[in-house]
């Protein structure tokens, strides 16, 4: 008799004992947040650990342990985690079940180049040269384009939370391309139905988004472009010359007219049909616009100064407009 309630004595010590391991707060309310990274293929035991170095858990054994027990030992998330509050070991545990991650976003505004692109994941932390490296392999677009030579207009301009990886640009890179094939894939008919390939319509769209700000302007100028390759015009388009001046060399942010004489495939003043391939990352409306183009017959426009612009459909029209709304002012018109 003496034995077994000294059995469950002790039984009774170890259950208050885990309880207070796994329920009770392992840290304070008013404490500074602390971080947690779990990489990718971390064991519980490795997680456990590194819970007792941050003084979440007294023994990485009662983490293992209770990771077994709730049948959650395969199922923690790698990433990073904040832990703040009165959390218990078992609130920390669910946390990394539900992956609760924090989150480190970065935005790619649409009519982005590689480079921009590069600068800007540079800014949230990632690698600039491996970012880069990965954006120049044209390996994994060669069934859209196979004449890439780079991904030049395939990461598609969005929000992506960064991966927190040794690898991190290289994984990011290769989510702005599925995000390009899941958008691009729905608009494969009118793609057909147009007799365009991939590179030439995300070519005219990185410039179509370039052209303008405006999405209800984007079809009509997508219309004006197409008029123009129908008709054999030259597309007479500043963001390429100014593509071809950054590939040149570091540009100053001006365009003068002696730039349009730049010898280089990429300038269309000089050089009839598209350019060798995208000059930026278009975002949808932009591909939307060159597949769906307005029914006009307009083969000229030129800006208003506020932002939108005058079309016409010949070339004393256009004079009028170049004159009414740019000579006055020094500069020229489309």
């Amino acid at each position: 008799m003496r034995r077994a309630l000294l059995l469950a004595l002790v039984a009774v010590i170890l259950y208050v004992a885990w309880l207070h391991e796994t329920r009770l707060p392992v840290r304070a309310a008013d404490e500074t947040p602390t971080p947690l990274v779990v990489p990718e293929g971390a064991s519980t035991g490795s997680i456990g650990q590194r819970l007792r170095e941050l003084g979440l858990v007294r023994h990485s054994l009662v983490f293992e342990a209770l990771a077994r027990l709730r049948g959650a030992s395969g199922r923690l998330r790698a990433g990073e985690y904040l832990i703040e509050g009165p959390v218990s070991l078992e609130q920390i545990l669910d946390k990394l079940v539900r992956g609760e991650v924090v989150r480190h976003d970065v935005t790619f505004p649409e009519g982005r180049t590689l480079e921009e692109m590069a600068d800007l994941a540079a800014l949230h932390g990632l690698d600039r040269g491996a970012f880069l490296r990965a954006a120049r392999d044209p390996a994994p677009v060669r069934d859209l384009d196979p004449g890439a030579t780079d991904l030049e207009g395939y990461l598609f301009p969005d929000t992506y939370d960064l991966p927190r990886s040794a690898d991190a640009a290289s994984v990011l890179v290769s989510r702005m391309l599925q995000r390009f094939r899941t958008v691009l894939e729905p608009l494969r008919p009118r793609l057909l139905a147009r007799g365009l390939s991939v590179r030439q319509a995300v070519t005219l769209a990185s410039i179509v988004e370039l052209e303008t700000a405006r999405a209800d302007e984007r079809p009509r100028i997508a219309a004006v472009f197409l008029n123009r390759l129908h008709a054999g015009m030259p597309l007479q388009t500043d963001p390429t010359v100014i593509y071809a001046l950054r590939k040149a060399g570091p540009w100053d942010g001006n365009i003068r007219k002696r730039d349009l004489e730049i010898d280089s495939p990429y300038n269309t003043y000089r050089r009839a049909g598209l350019p060798p391939g995208p000059i930026a990352s278009p975002g949808r409306d932009a591909l939307l616009a060159v597949l769906e183009p307005a029914p006009v017959k307009d083969l000229y426009f030129v800006s208003r100064n506020d932002g939108s612009h005058q079309f016409s459909e010949s070339l004393a029209e256009h004079e009028r407009a170049v004159d009414r709304f740019q000579r006055r002012r020094g500069a020229g018109g489309r």
